[in-house]
């Protein structure tokens, strides 16, 4: 079977420029996905996020190469592109199937019940997906666990209304075809030094998944709705031969917390420390893990560990309980000053909430500035689609909760208007770059990065001041 498996494109101005200035990994999801196919297959992944004119270049690729089956990935703010997308390649090729997963396919499968898509994959499509083209090939029925097919499936409004679905062991889901996409294209903004010179700032950057999950409920997440509560492992010696593997000299571990098992952790930094592996890692963690672990992330920094990032969210205990952190401030201050000692770069992730006043914002810039010198981002605090919190709310949303759902444009009313808020708002990315470690640490980067940064970082700004023109007129 010819296979294409897709990645849709933001259709929003910010998230555009973000992918472009500061982040844009590779697709591993669908790397992943195509790794469980069976190599007799014709497996081909277009990024749509690359391309200036993606439905142009998706409409190429569906009349020259005329695929079999199509699949798309996608997070809730791709449901309108994927369902457009889905609707072309069925105008096209009316045999061709088509397949979407993903978060939201799992948590909302019903918002993708229309004739245009045939089967609806929930939880981990790697190993999914494989069956699914086994059985087309042989002219099998496709009825598989997992699967919502079609909306004249007797079953589907049952399947759409279960819990997460069921989840392979770690060490059955496949590893990702990295051979299937262009490399070159994808990199991270690098700002840890030990050195007074960088040598750039935006390295290619391979992305690796060594964990599944978090085990905390945080009130604005969607992963314990995602994953009902569990964490699944790899085992250090496959997480190991992966990066052994891999050849960028950057790694991006993609992981929802990767350090709450320390004995886990502890393990695949001695077997990349034994095996002489030299790379440079950035992954998340919780500040509480850090501060409890402290002796595991003194290992990971010899290992190559330069930068973690940290959902701080915010300096202030009544918004820390109200997003059910469950961390007190305390415990965040100790975590930076830990990873300041270890020598480690804090990524620090802060919420900003839509009830922010004035004074509100005037606040978190003080937090700012005492955090620097590190890596300052920004969110707005939005539901996620399908989970406790969105349903709560969801009779408040001022714009389509889907489309807006970046974490970037505020789908909740906001106690300031739209362009005051996001005047404010990009005020804060401002300070932080103006703040950022490779500044104040005074450390020296190739012109032609510094150029870039200036340029991208300037874009970026201007695009989060005008996010409110985004919104419907009567928002505004």
């Amino acid at each position: 079977m010819r296979i294409i498996l897709v990645k849709p494109y933001p259709e929003l101005l910010i998230a555009k420029r973000l992918q472009q200035s500061f982040l844009h990994l590779e697709p591993l999801e669908l790397e992943i996905v195509a790794g469980g196919i069976p190599a007799d297959n014709d497996i081909r992944i277009l990024d749509l996020s690359l391309e200036k004119d993606p439905v142009n270049a998706f409409s190429a690729m569906i009349q020259t190469w005329r695929p079999d089956l199509v699949g798309f990935g996608g997070y809730s703010s791709n449901v309108g592109v994927v369902k457009r997308l889905a609707g072309m390649a069925k105008q096209m090729h009316p045999t061709i199937i088509t397949v979407v997963g993903g978060i939201h396919a799992t948590l909302l499968p019903a918002d993708y019940a229309i004739s245009d898509i045939d089967i609806i994959v929930r939880g981990e499509g790697g190993n999914t997906l494989g069956e699914v083209v086994r059985r087309a090939k042989a002219g099998e029925p496709l009825h598989i666990d997992n699967c919502a097919l079609s909306p004249s499936d007797p079953e589907f409004s049952h399947k759409a209304e279960l819990a997460p679905p069921a989840y392979p062991k770690p060490e059955q889901i496949p590893r990702p075809r990295r051979d299937l996409v262009d490399r070159s294209r994808y990199f991270c903004v690098w700002s840890s030094s030990d050195t007074p010179r960088l040598k750039t700032m935006f390295p290619r950057v391979a992305s690796l998944r060594t964990s599944i999950g978090c085990a905390f409920s945080c009130s604005f997440c969607v992963i314990p709705h995602l994953m009902n509560g569990k964490y699944l492992q790899r085992t250090p010696e496959d997480v190991v031969d992966e990066i052994a593997g891999i050849k960028e000299e950057y790694i991006y571990f993609v992981d929802d917390e990767m350090f709450l098992n320390p004995v886990r952790t502890r393990k695949i930094a001695e077997l990349l420390i034994e095996r002489g592996i030299k790379k440079k890692y950035t992954s998340w963690a919780r500040s509480d893990t850090i501060v409890r672990h402290a002796d595991v992330l003194r290992l990971w920094k010899t290992a190559g560990l330069d930068t973690l990032y940290v959902g701080l969210e915010s300096m202030d205990e009544s918004k820390l309980d109200e997003y059910k952190k469950r961390v007190p401030v305390e415990t965040n201050q100790k975590a930076i000053a830990m990873l300041r000692e270890i020598g480690i770069t804090l990524h620090a992730s802060f919420i900003v909430h839509p009830d922010f006043s004035v004074e509100d914002f005037r606040r978190l810039e003080k937090v700012v500035l005492d955090v620097c010198p590190a890596e300052v981002t920004f969110t707005v605090l939005s539901p996620s689609p399908g989970t406790q919190f969105w349903h709560e709310h969801k009779h408040e949303f001022i714009c389509d909760p889907y489309r807006f759902y970046d974490c970037m444009h505020s789908i909740l009313p906001t106690r300031l208007p739209l362009k005051l808020f996001y005047a404010h708002f990009s005020r804060l990315t401002q300070l932080a770059l103006r703040n950022n470690p490779l500044r104040r640490n005074k450390i020296k980067i190739p012109l032609r990065d510094l150029f870039r940064a200036i340029v991208y970082g300037t874009q970026y700004i201007i695009a989060l001041r005008m996010i409110y023109r985004d919104y419907p007129m009567e928002t505004k």
